[in-house]
């Protein structure tokens, strides 16, 4: 896998979450940012090309659901985690609203393991291919000229 190209932007306000996540996918050959609130995170999205964002769901200032909403807006290209272990309803509800945005999720606490398959997993999904027929009618288009 080429992870050493993939970049990762973890979105937490509990700073022993950001440097927990940090060690295991800066072990795994990612490079790793952080943010300590959404509104951080969304900055560093619009100066940094970033592959995965794994954001918590209820932080102060701007709640993950936001940041996963104006991600899917911005950058529809770059692969989101929901992580949540609480918050006034339970991490059930959090989490179900994100699965209904396309967004994979994690409940806290998550092991290692699991964190780690999951993002690889998301980083190895590739784009489709082009349509190969599609190409082939353009060469005999101009072939024929």
């Amino acid at each position: 896998m080429n992870a050493m190209k993939k970049t990762i932007l973890v979105i937490d306000d509990v700073e022993q979450i950001r440097k927990l996540l940090n060690k295991i996918l800066k072990g795994s050959g990612y490079r790793v940012v952080a943010a300590s609130n959404g509104d951080e995170g969304l900055r560093i999205l619009e100066e940094t090309p970033i592959d995965l964002v794994i954001t918590d769901m209820v932080m102060p200032e701007k709640m993950g659901m936001d940041v996963i909403m104006e991600i899917k807006e911005k950058y529809p290209q770059t692969k989101v985690i929901a992580i949540s272990g609480g918050g006034d309803f339970g991490p059930e509800l959090e989490l179900d609203l994100a699965r209904l945005l396309g967004v994979k999720t994690l409940q806290k606490p998550f092991t290692q393991e699991e964190i780690l398959d999951l993002v690889k997993k998301l980083m190895t999904v590739e784009q489709p291919a082009p349509d190969p027929s599609a190409q082939n009618s353009h060469e005999s288009e101009n072939d024929k000229t």
